[in-house]
């Protein structure tokens, strides 16, 4: 029984307000007329007695007394909050509906009704009215009450339709009990939403302590990042829990589920809003078309392949030489698009005759190249490996566009390429070149084109996982230098930029996203720490939880990325995306050295490998170290110094 009872409490909390409000209409139309009766029951002193009114007297009251209890506001009201000023105007208000009445009664027919069932009436009417809302606040507060036990007593901030929606779909969860919104627009405070009052930002530590929220969950879709890490920080302040609610941009007839409900990532407090596709664009190169996508295990390449099958591709074919990587986005594209044809190809791209099979035997339309070794302080220190992956992987894949008839070849490039001063640099820029070249072949039918954005967040190898592995092990965070600055964009947007530039390539296109203003690493680190509730141990913060330790520039490593090499850059067809003017190699010159780097990698001689790669790429500086040296040596002592002035434990993360 109990759990039928919570079942229709849950089923009428979670009414829209209007049908709450009729419902409550709805059983007053039925109990006021039994009020009268037994009024005059108790005035008659029988049921013969009361049977001879006809039944206009039972209209006239019903029908003064419910347009009255609109007037005092009964109906607007919600229960949980029902107080006794309420209930004094809605019986002050139901005497004058008797008065009214009666007097209608008498001028209509000139008869009088008993002035004392009247009397009788406003006492057994108002009992009813106050005994029913107090009845059923009383059960609404014990639901609540036996929700409240081992679960989620949650504040929701933002009352506009999302933080509704969110809402009602808590009452039917077991595992969240709402009890307000927070809000700092004017025109919900104070206000009802979802049966739940609104309250200002300001009274959010009072109302914390009061209700016992220990979850706040974000309901603000319109907030920026900066606005958002400020509600974080002060939510955090207090001393609770953040979430943020991600199902803000599902269609309005979709049904919101607190699924959708997650933790805090960092991206949602980097400060920069996404560049969003134009459609025009974003199918062109990928509708009813056979798309190969090179390292579809990657970061990169797995969230191209995800965002292509969603455009109706005709074939989706995924080239990857880790088998775990490619059964897994195999895996995934076929749950969620079992009637798309997708072939997974195991081996490298620098297979040349298995590169050539795949675009033979497939009639490839679009290749999305990325496919590459990223990470810089590896590619350093194996140098031939690096450079072969980047290099010959681009030639062959170039190679083998131009000779099967593709028509839209993208490779994905990286901001390390401009002026680069490390290896993986320098083989993505000769990567370029080999793209650049392919462009200018005139019997060519393939478009060529490259896309070269930032650091991806979340991506393998970035410094986001490492942060977050660091938080979890209880710091410290390390990071190589307080005057870092980098370009982030999402893993999202990024796949995004790649599919619209082969539609907008007109051949050798150099693609740079606007990216917004570089972050500063440690600020980034800053955002992670609060986005996990935590804190920065400083030597005016000792009781911190977690230390920002720096720990020097790492080989190869600059201070801040560029995007373009030269100040040449013109508009696109996106408003957004630039069209860098690079310079070029001529291909039989561009031929010849990439012949000497292949011959150096694989005699692994070191000296001429770099001799090669500064004859490729002019701008490659590895010798700016001494500068770099010495800011490493004396941010590491600073580093040294810090650390043995702080004695207070490092509290380990939970």
């Amino acid at each position: 029984m109990p759990t039928v009872k919570n079942t229709v409490i849950k089923k009428v909390i979670v009414l829209p307000r209007w049908q709450k409000i009729g419902l409550m209409v709805a059983t007053d139309l039925v109990a006021l007329p039994l009020c009268f009766f037994v009024a005059l029951m108790l005035r008659h002193g029988g049921f013969k007695a009361a049977t001879h009114y006809d039944s206009l007297p039972y209209l006239l009251v019903l029908g003064i007394t419910i347009p009255v209890f609109i007037k005092t506001g009964l109906y607007r009201a919600v229960i949980r909050f029902i107080d006794q000023r309420l209930l004094t105007t809605t019986g002050m208000g139901l005497a004058v509906a008797i008065l009214c009445a009666y007097l209608v009664e008498y001028w209509v027919r000139g008869t009088q009704l008993p002035r004392t069932a009247l009397v009788i009436y406003w006492f057994i009417a108002f009992a009813y009215v106050t005994t029913s809302r107090l009845l059923v606040r009383r059960l609404l507060k014990v639901h609540q009450k036996d929700r409240r036990k081992n679960h989620h007593i949650v504040g929701i901030y933002g009352a506009a339709e999302p933080g509704a929606q969110l809402a009602r779909a808590m009452w039917d969860d077991e595992r969240y009990c709402p009890v307000c919104f927070f809000d700092e627009k004017s025109q919900f405070v104070g206000q009802t939403v979802a049966g739940l009052k609104v309250y200002p930002h300001a009274r959010l530590a009072e109302l914390t302590e009061k209700y016992g929220i220990n979850l706040i969950v974000m309901a603000v879709p319109a907030a920026s990042a900066t606005r958002l890490r400020e509600l974080v920080h002060d939510i955090h302040a207090v001393g609770i829990d953040v979430k943020i609610f991600n199902d803000l941009t599902a269609p309005a007839q979709a049904k919101v589920s607190t699924s959708s409900i997650r933790e805090l990532k960092v991206e949602d407090l980097l400060g920069r809003d996404p560049v969003p596709p134009q459609p025009e664009l974003f199918a062109q190169c990928v509708e009813t078309k056979s798309v190969l996508v090179t390292g579809a295990g990657g970061s990169i390449g797995s969230e191209l392949c995800r965002q292509i099958a969603t455009l109706a591709p005709s074939a989706l074919h995924l080239l990857d030489h880790s088998e775990y990587a490619l059964y897994t986005i195999q895996r995934e594209l076929h749950a969620v698009s079992p009637s798309l044809r997708i072939v997974a190809h195991l081996g490298s791209v620098c297979d040349k005759r298995l590169v050539e099979r795949i675009l033979r035997d497939t009639q490839i339309d679009t290749i999305y190249h990325a496919a590459a070794y990223k990470h810089v302080p590896l590619v350093e220190a194996n140098i031939a490996e690096g450079l072969l992956n980047n290099v010959i992987g681009a030639q062959v894949i170039a190679a083998a566009a131009e000779q099967y008839g593709v028509s839209t070849c993208v490779l994905v490039s990286t901001d390390k390429a401009v002026r680069p001063t490390n290896i993986m640099g320098a083989s993505k820029r000769i990567a370029e070149l080999i793209f650049q070249a392919a462009a200018e072949q005139t019997l060519s039918d393939t478009t060529f084109c490259m896309v070269r954005f930032g650091n991806v967040l979340g991506s393998s190898g970035s410094v986001v996982p490492l942060f977050k592995q660091q938080i979890e092990q209880g710091g410290p965070i390390t990071i190589t230098h307080p005057d870092v600055i980098r370009y982030f964009m999402l893993i999202p947007e990024a796949a995004q930029l790649v599919i619209q530039a082969g539609a907008m390539a007109k051949g050798g296109d150099v693609f740079v996203l606007d990216m917004g203003k570089p972050v500063r690493i440690v600020d980034l680190a800053r955002s992670m720490l609060e986005a996990a509730g935590l804190t920065e141990k400083t030597q005016d913060n000792p009781r911190g939880d977690i230390e920002i330790r720096f720990i020097g520039l790492r080989p190869g490593e600059k201070l801040y990325e560029e995007l373009l090499i030269g100040e040449n850059a013109s508009a696109s067809a996106h408003p957004r995306i630039m069209c860098a003017n690079e310079h070029k190699l001529e291909a039989v010159a561009l031929e010849h050295l990439v012949k000497s780097l292949v011959a150096a990698c694989e005699e692994n001689n070191r000296d001429k490998m770099l001799q090669c790669v500064k004859l490729l790429v002019r701008e490659y500086g590895p010798e700016i170290a001494k500068q770099r040296d010495e800011s490493s040596q004396l941010v590491e002592r600073e580093s040294k110094s810090l650390h043995a002035a702080r004695v207070v434990p490092m509290v380990q993360s939970t």
